[in-house]
């Protein structure tokens, strides 16, 4: 059969599934969709597997007629420990390193541009309060918001009222920590109890929740001020949202990338001081590499995703975006830990010290992918001059390369499509701004004919994948790579592993480039000192987009 789409495949199962009396009498239509799923069967084959499709087509009756929330997960748990690993669960006082004093800019305006940590010094020592923060941040939201089509929902009363309580707190020597009073933005597929969470799509516009999903709790704990829910590519796919598309600080006739779209194109343009994200397959990395932000990726099953949108239960990841890799580690301490809710979510410890000796740590790098030509090659190159230049060694390693990586990842498309399949049969995807060929209707519509017994293989391979890389790469505490290289973030999202991207120049469109640092399951504390020391040395994350500094 020479089918011009998947649709005609669609027809020709659903005719399958629509057997007449005498039909094992005819050829069956199933031997014209067994080469899509590299089979050949006998006709005594086919009339016998006939019959039992009559039953599976019950059997999906049945759970297309039962209600499932998104929220809902498998049963099946991914885990992404390789056998043989130990974590480590003592936590030891954290030493931030942060200066003792931080002297006010001439004009306060600058302070939107303020790491986080910088930030937090000045709050400590009052010498800029929480709401004159949340103002300043508030009126750049106001002004610039539509100029990056980045924010979904203002919360401004509710941030004001939190910055109060703050300020409060704080003058009443009840300092809760480095982000208390500090004002932040969230992906909108973040739940706020009573807040509208759009998902970025507009099928879901309007929907409203009864809970709020536990980073935001716990960064609520932390006395940090929510001011703004941003957008995200619809379901968590690039940068197109029903509103628009989301803007590159940089370059305004860029999109921003995604999904995490407005949370780093709002950071980078000093809208928030740091913004949450949520990764799946690129998506902290992607967007932080365009606008220009420092994104972690943490390790699966870190952070709680609890009042998230699920897309893949066994790959989706929350983390921070923001200006520095010290901030992503602040950020970071406040919203790890398991909550009871996510059963996915180990504790572990995270002794992140500013004394860590950084050449005692062993450092890899992907020499392979370096070696390669690709478009942001110089610059890559040059990151790993001003490793060295820190005094540390570095190690070629490479990744395991004799597995078909690039198959596993129907289980995300699998997954997604289970999380959607409600909007796929009610024909409410047709809503969704984007229609291409890759985008989420088609994929779902797609992946509705991955067997059971596909996707089932493909775990195991993924299990023999985390293996494999846990062989080739445990004695290093960070591996560098080129961001995008190879099949880098496809197999490091597929094993769980976690990453921290930050800028190390700009390209030929004068758009930001980035380095990734990828690091143990649960050493995120290593990445952060090695990225930490790196934007120490370079200047990269200091740089402000002209468009944005008033």
């Amino acid at each position: 059969m020479k089918a011009s789409s998947i649709y005609a495949v669609y027809f020709i199962l659903a005719a399958s599934l629509s057997i007449q009396s005498g039909f094992s009498q005819k050829k069956s239509p199933t031997a014209e969709i067994e080469p899509y799923y590299d089979l050949a069967l006998t006709q005594a084959e086919r009339d016998s597997l006939l019959r039992g499709l009559e039953d599976y087509q019950k059997s999906f009756q049945a759970i297309h007629q039962f209600k499932l929330a998104n929220s809902i997960g498998m049963s099946l748990v991914f885990d992404p420990m390789p056998t043989g690993m130990q974590i480590e669960t003592v936590q030891k006082p954290i030493d931030w390193g942060l200066p003792k004093d931080v002297p006010l800019p001439v004009n306060k305006e600058d302070l939107a541009f303020y790491p986080v940590y910088k930030l937090a010094v000045l709050l400590r020592n009052k010498k800029i309060t929480s709401t004159e923060l949340t103002q300043l941040y508030l009126s750049r939201l106001k002004k610039y918001a539509d100029t990056l089509q980045c924010t979904i929902t203002l919360l401004e009363n509710t941030a004001l009222a939190q910055a109060k309580k703050a300020d409060d707190e704080i003058a009443k020597g009840k300092y809760r920590g480095l982000l208390h009073g500090i004002p932040y933005g969230i992906k909108d597929l973040l739940s706020v109890k009573g807040v509208e969470t759009t998902w970025g799509a507009e099928p879901y516009r309007g929907q409203v929740f009864s809970e709020t999903a536990t980073v935001v709790k716990k960064l609520e704990a932390a006395g940090a001020v929510l001011l703004v829910k941003l957008t995200l590519g619809a379901l968590a796919m690039g940068d197109i949202w029903f509103g628009g598309v989301t803007k590159n600080p940089w370059n305004l006739k860029e999109g921003s990338s995604g999904s995490s779209a407005g949370s780093a194109s709002a950071t980078v343009a000093g809208l928030v001081a740091f913004a949450i994200g949520t990764e799946t397959l690129g998506s902290i990395v992607s967007p932080s590499t365009r606008c220009g932000a420092s994104g972690l990726r943490p390790t699966f099953g870190r952070v709680s995703k609890y009042g998230a949108m699920a897309l893949s239960w066994s790959m989706d990841k929350i983390g921070p975006i923001t200006r520095s890799a010290l901030d992503c580690a602040i950020v970071f301490d406040a919203i790890r830990g398991a909550d009871g809710l996510d059963n996915q979510v180990r504790d572990a410890a995270f002794n992140y010290s500013a004394k860590t000796d950084l050449k005692k740590l062993k450092v890899g790098y992907l020499k392979t992918l370096f070696d390669a030509s690709y478009p942001t090659k110089a610059n890559d190159q040059k990151t790993l001059d001003a490793i060295k230049a820190l005094g540390i060694e570095l190690t070629p390693v490479e990744l395991p390369s004799d597995i078909p990586v690039s198959a596993v990842r129907l289980m995300l498309t699998a997954e997604a499509a289970a999380a959607f399949d409600e909007l796929t049969r009610s024909n409410r995807d047709s809503l969704l701004v984007n229609q291409s060929r890759w985008a989420w209707p088609n994929t779902f519509r797609t992946a509705r004919f991955i067997p059971a017994v596909e996707y089932i293989n493909a775990s195991r391979i993924r299990q023999q994948l985390i293996q494999e890389y846990y062989a080739k790469t445990k004695d290093f505490d960070i591996i560098i790579s080129p961001s995008f290289g190879g099949t880098q973030l496809l197999t490091t999202n597929l094993t769980g592993h976690p990453c921290l991207v930050v800028p190390n120049g700009f390209n030929d469109k004068g758009s930001p480039t980035s380095i990734s640092f990828l690091g143990k399951l649960f050493g995120e504390a290593a990445i952060v000192s090695l990225a930490h020391a790196y934007q120490q040395a370079s200047e990269w994350e200091d740089r402000v987009p002209p468009l944005f500094k008033d």
